[in-house]
């Protein structure tokens, strides 16, 4: 089901994307009926990291870099904050990727965050089926960029890629917080900054310290802008890590941690809805007759089911 070369399922899948993204829980669950998952699914790549590391500056030269690996396509989606007082997105992503927007194997969509919490974006699981049922051979995916909470990419992903900024304090944090649950591979990225080469060697460090036996010890990896041998190693980085989790990863876990992620953040959504079409007379009292009262609306969104 490929969309090579036809700009009329280019507008088709834009017009997909933008029904699913805007979808609430009652028309996301409408939306799925009885469909079978697609036969080949697209190898998911996310590109993670804090605002202002480059990120979407190397996903424009990487995902060119993946193209050439590839005879097939790639889509990359680019998540944008959502101002929680203004509720507008800044989509400038695709502005950024232009040198690569041209290439007929290549689809670039910006998406607002909306009101998710964990970096990522509303209905991203089906965004991400819709992807696979359109047939790309691979999809890349920009997180926001706001730390702890993006454990939630490493469900819906296969390759976690970890872009750090040098002398930044992302090393540090990272270290503290036990990011190295999250990243496949670091990438120290304008490495031709002062203390890029530290903030490599203190990852170094601490990857070698967790790593052991048959466990994947994450590569760092120093990419600049102007030398394309740092992003030469995370394309065969990137590979390594694809056939080492192919032998050792269970499809079925895989796949089972992601329904329970897409059902939880499904009835997440859901609660929010509910309090937010609620009275503001119902949340001036205790707290534990609103919770019930949610409860039960959630309940009887279930009646008859």
């Amino acid at each position: 089901m490929s969309m090579a070369g036809s700009p009329s399922r280019r507008r088709e899948l834009s017009r997909t994307l933008s029904r699913i993204s805007r979808a609430g829980v009652t028309q996301t669950l409408a939306g799925h009926g009885d469909a079978a998952p697609p036969a080949r699914p697209a190898y998911r790549i996310g590109i993670t990291g804090a605002p202002g590391a480059g990120k979407s500056t190397l996903i424009a030269r990487f995902a060119a870099r993946r193209l050439e690996r590839t005879a097939g396509e790639v889509a990359v989606l680019a998540i944008d904050p959502t101002s929680p007082i203004t509720h507008g997105s800044i989509l400038g992503d695709r502005v950024r990727m232009d040198a690569i927007a041209g290439d007929p194997r290549l689809y670039i969509r910006s998406l607002p965050s909306r009101g998710s919490h964990d970096g990522l974006a509303d209905n991203l699981p089906d965004l991400l089926l819709a992807l696979d049922r359109y047939g790309f051979d691979e999809a890349l995916v920009e997180t926001v960029g706001v730390g702890q909470a993006e454990h939630a990419v490493r469900t819906l992903v296969d390759t976690v890629v970890l872009v750090l900024h040098p002398e930044s304090g992302d090393s540090v944090q990272a270290m503290k917080a036990g990011i190295l649950e999250i990243a496949d591979i670091y990438v120290v990225n304008k490495a031709d900054l002062p203390g890029a080469r530290k903030t490599a060697a203190e990852i170094r460090a601490v990857t070698r310290r967790v790593g052991d036996g048959g466990a994947w010890t994450p590569p760092v990896i120093l990419c600049t802008q102007g030398d394309d041998a740092g992003l030469t190693e995370l394309d065969e980085a990137v590979e390594r890590h694809r056939a080492w989790a192919a032998e050792r990863r269970d499809a079925g876990a895989v796949r089972l941690a992601r329904a329970r992620h897409h059902a939880q953040a499904l009835l997440s959504r859901r609660a929010a809805e509910l309090i937010e079409e609620s009275d503001p007379a119902l949340f001036d009292g205790p707290l534990e007759p609103i919770y019930h009262r949610i409860l039960r609306r959630l309940a009887d969104d279930l009646g008859g089911k």
